[in-house]
């Protein structure tokens, strides 16, 4: 079965009230904002729709629109912001653990800021929390493998502060903090996932929505998401119960994007084992 590739995607935004958007890859590259994606939503916000982008960047939603502000993406373009990061934050709030062992960059521990939990060493830890890798450009998630183990054969706790396998930094891929949370799981560990594809995620955006458009409800059948993970975004939707619009140029760009155009072969590769597919493509969003 083929979906319809668009070239522009005002048309089809238009029928849906929400659009629900992933951010890396889809308004921005992970080095600055891509124009037109952002240009695109400005118009629908204008419209009248309203635009909750969906993250898993593994920061609390004020760090992260900070984030965008530096990487030049447009207030204009977004109405709500929820990332990984508040979902992790309600994870170590529900959690009622004191002592945790981090798995991340120095300045995602602001998702710890405000509960009574002690950063220690992996010996003393009750409970783990990974929101990247230390350095996911010198490291692989496999070097983590001997740790993730003695943590597993103790029984602690893991929440994944990013969901994603890897993501496009400019050119480069780098694996996320939802590889180690792979190998965790295989290992016997227990994973609490903060974010896409799972529910908790999209219930903060369904709030954040309702927020946005003065508490009316949302209906489920005018919710549009729009993302390039067929693992995370579109498993989303489809866990949801709603339409969704794939970005082929972003993290499948490798398999679905040949000389600069969609290549439907490829596209139909990706998305073979995907039901029920999105209601189109797109190359990126315009």
């Amino acid at each position: 079965m083929t979906i319809p590739i668009l070239t522009q995607a005002g048309e089809l935004l238009a029928r849906y009230e929400v659009l629900i958007s992933d951010v890396w890859g889809v308004v921005h590259d992970g080095v600055l904002a891509l124009p037109p994606a952002c240009e695109t939503l400005t118009r629908y916000r204008e419209a009248g729709g309203v635009v909750v982008l969906l993250s898993n960047a593994p920061g609390p939603s004020a760090q992260i629109a900070d984030v965008l502000d530096d990487k030049r993406v447009p207030r204009t373009a977004w109405d709500r912001l929820v990332t990984s990061g508040d979902v992790t934050r309600a994870l170590i709030g529900a959690s009622h653990m004191r002592k945790a062992y981090h798995i991340g960059w120095q300045e995602d521990r602001a998702v710890f800021e405000g509960f009574d939990v002690e950063l220690v060493d992996e010996d003393e830890a009750e409970f783990v929390v990974a929101t990247e890798l230390n350095d996911y450009r010198t490291e692989q998630p496999e070097q983590y493998r001997p740790q993730l183990a003695r943590f597993a054969a103790r029984g602690l706790p893991f929440i994944c502060g990013n969901p994603d396998l890897v993501v496009h930094v400019g050119h480069d891929l780098l694996p996320c903090a939802g590889a180690l949370a792979t190998i965790y799981e295989e290992l016997g560990g227990r994973v609490a996932w903060a974010g896409k594809p799972h529910r908790p995620a999209y219930d903060l955006a369904l709030a954040a929505a309702r927020d946005a458009r003065g508490g009316r409800d949302v209906d489920a059948g005018k919710v549009l998401v729009i993302g390039d993970a067929v693992r995370t975004d579109l498993a989303g939707a489809r866990l949801m119960g709603f339409d969704s619009l794939f970005i082929a140029g972003g993290i499948h760009r490798d398999e679905t994007i040949r000389d600069g155009a969609v290549d439907p072969a490829g596209l139909a590769k990706v998305l073979a084992t995907h039901a029920p597919l999105p209601v189109a493509a797109i190359a990126a969003l315009a």
